[in-house]
């Protein structure tokens, strides 16, 4: 009798762990799941990335977003195979995304078996244009600004999207990439890679926060059936202030109070808000402290009311501007 009934007690909690574990992720439009959470690890160089990957799987994080541009793919790579060699966490158990470079368009089957080799991966859970613009060419695996003589970038005008989307969507068919997506794109150029493609774009990656909200976008890719994924979801914090001198958002009342209200931190009520928007989120950290934290969003839910006065902090404010390296604002 004992034995049943703890048998029966351990299938409905392994019921309630797949239950959660289901509801922590979004089914992309191929049907592909995509971890609802992620870790970005952009700014995070040298032997920190050990530490940082090793220490966010053991703490749960199955999804990374990465990018050529970030300069520590092999430095990911590294990490990765530690973790599938020492068993810690099988190759299908994560999501890892990385990115096309500005200067590669034209060089997207070369770009991405370079990322696969650095990352020591024999495909990519998502890989995305990083930027909707093509620059001069520096070299598969360089990825430095093609900027020109007069300091402004050198944009490529002979290379359109849609030929670098349809470069993308060869991935796919080659077994290289399971989705593949879009970055930093408007509705506009949403709208229009939605018109040529025969591989829709799974996921548009982009800056939305409290301040930053871009309800419209956010809602037109929903529409669509485009998950969106919001880089920078607290706002950039201390990291953004550094770089683009930007406001965070996480000093707003409006979070604090709100923090103290759910006994949670302003970077747990943002990342919930994000959460509740349908929307995937890759906080940034190398702290194992905050690495915790972040995490920590999925014992409580944030009320009708107090999403709809989250909603009303909305500023317009971009904190990520590229233009103070690449001489022109691409978003004007």
């Amino acid at each position: 009798m004992h034995k049943k009934l703890g048998s029966g007690l351990n299938s409905e909690l392994r019921r309630v762990e797949e239950k959660e574990k289901e509801n922590m992720a979004i089914t992309l439009n191929n049907g592909f799941k995509m971890p609802i959470i992620g870790l970005g690890v952009w700014r995070v160089q040298g032997k920190e990335i050990r530490d940082l990957v090793l220490n966010s799987i053991k703490l749960g994080y199955r999804h990374f977003d990465c990018a050529a541009d970030y300069k520590n793919e092999a430095e990911v790579g590294e990490a990765l195979k530690e973790a599938f060699d020492g068993g810690v966490v099988k190759r299908e158990d994560l999501f890892i995304t990385t990115k096309l470079w500005n200067s590669d368009h034209g060089h997207v089957l070369e770009a991405c078996k370079d990322s696969l080799k650095k990352l020591q991966l024999n495909y990519l859970d998502l890989y995305l244009v990083h930027f909707p613009v093509a620059t001069r060419h520096t070299g598969v695996g360089t990825t430095d600004s093609a900027l020109g003589d007069d300091g402004v970038l050198d944009i490529d005008t002979s290379i359109s999207l849609e030929t670098t989307w349809h470069a993308m969507e060869e991935l796919v068919s080659l077994g290289l990439v399971r989705s593949i997506g879009i970055s930093n794109y408007d509705i506009f150029l949403t709208r229009d890679c939605l018109a040529y493609s025969k591989i829709k774009p799974a996921v548009n990656q982009i800056e939305t926060h409290p301040y930053f909200q871009r309800d419209s976008l956010v809602k037109f890719c929903q529409k669509h059936g485009v998950c969106v994924t919001a880089h920078t979801p607290l706002g950039g914090a201390a990291a953004n202030t550094e770089w683009f001198g930007s406001v965070s958002c996480l000093d707003d009342l409006v979070l604090k109070g709100l923090a103290e209200k759910y006994k949670k931190t302003a970077a747990h009520i943002a990342l919930r808000w994000g959460i509740q928007r349908n929307t995937v989120v890759i906080p940034k950290t190398s702290k194992l402290e905050r690495l915790k934290e972040n995490f920590q969003v999925f014992d409580f839910e944030i009320t009708k009311e107090d999403m709809e006065l989250i909603g009303g902090m909305d500023k317009k404010y971009r904190t990520n501007q590229p233009a103070r390296f690449w001489g022109i604002d691409l978003y004007a």
